[in-house]
């Protein structure tokens, strides 16, 4: 857990890197194994990076967690979604009772759900007037985050629900890689052409506000991100730290570590894209930070739902690593 900014910005000073042995002793059994060198591509890098992670040349998601954060953000108030903010307590309970997407697609994945809701009756403050959290704020909400980094998890999955939360996503990306507003600003929850201009506007105004401010990853998130966003990164940073692998969701969800990856870019060395969504920055992002994605689906739901769908494909991934049979076990390519 997080006691205060300098204590988040220590464990970003001390990010760990993969068990090489491990990665070498997997990438080694990939080459054995009854199948031309690379023919499954991706699947087989999969495969390799999460050895490396997990310590072993065979490695197995026995528990994956799929967490879901929501929060509520005080510049909705400018009309900058599609959507009242209310809609964000109205779709927790929808996640409560099962009826969402999130909830089938987390069960197809063979993966669990947990959905952590924080202080949805307090929004942010209008990021464009002060910052959007006091310290203490962004402080527990990234602790929120971490508390989901439990002991036993093979894999996690992060994603959000939040109205008016791709606004501060581009403001994040904005702030953390360079560019304006209509760079990173997209339709979200489906605003027509006089919403994307009043969103660009919107995240124009916060970053001259916030102009001269110190831009560190704690101070970025504080300033223009919003709770569930401090909780992605809190959750990604603590993953990190346990050496669990991370599935990203969409735009909103990877945006979340944006202003990490600006000063520290092996932050992703642990990180998979899960996909890449149909909101425009989100290729832009993956590109910026070094990440492809592994689906290309057309989705833009958030939730959760891309990397939820992901994760059957790094199941088949260590499936096929660890099941297939190698050339000496088949007696092929034998004298």
């Amino acid at each position: 857990m997080f006691a205060s900014a300098a204590d988040f910005s220590a464990a970003l000073s001390a990010l760990p890197s993969p068990d090489s042995g491990a990665r070498s002793a997997a990438a080694a059994r990939q080459a054995q194994l009854t199948k031309p060198p690379g023919s499954l591509g991706r699947l087989e890098d999969l495969a390799i990076l999460i050895a490396g992670w997990q310590g072993r040349e065979r490695p197995e998601i026995g528990r994956a967690r799929v967490a879901v954060f929501a929060g509520n953000h005080g510049v909705a108030a400018r009309g900058v979604s599609a959507f009242p903010a209310s809609v964000t307590a109205q779709m927790v309970e929808n996640f409560a009772r099962g009826g969402a997407a999130i909830n089938a697609l987390s069960a197809a994945a063979g993966a669990e759900l947990v959905v952590v809701p924080i202080d949805l009756d307090r929004p942010t403050a209008d990021f464009t007037m002060a910052a959007a959290m006091t310290e203490a704020e962004c402080l527990a909400a990234l602790n929120a985050g971490a508390a989901v980094v439990e002991d036993g998890i093979d894999l996690l999955a992060v994603g959000e629900m939040g109205i008016a939360n791709s606004t501060a996503a581009a403001a994040l990306c904005a702030a953390s890689f360079g560019g304006e507003a209509v760079d990173w600003a997209g339709p979200g929850t489906g605003v027509d052409a006089a919403g994307l201009a009043r969103k660009a506007a919107v995240i124009d105004a916060a970053l001259a506000f916030h102009r001269g401010a110190p831009a560190s990853p704690f101070e970025t998130l504080r300033r223009l991100g919003g709770r569930e966003l401090s909780a992605i990164a809190g959750a990604v940073v603590t993953a990190r730290l346990a050496r669990v692998p991370v599935v990203m969701d969409g735009f909103i969800a990877t945006a979340a570590i944006a202003p990490i990856a600006a000063s520290q870019p092996a932050i992703v060395d642990h990180v998979i894209a899960g996909h890449v969504s149909a909101e425009p920055g989100h290729r832009r992002l993956l590109d910026r930070i070094g990440l492809a994605p592994l689906l290309s689906l057309d989705m833009r739901l958030g939730e959760g739902s891309g990397a939820a769908v992901a994760i059957n494909i790094i199941r088949s991934a260590l499936a096929a690593h660890g099941g297939m049979a190698t050339f000496a076990e088949a007696g092929i390519g034998g004298a």
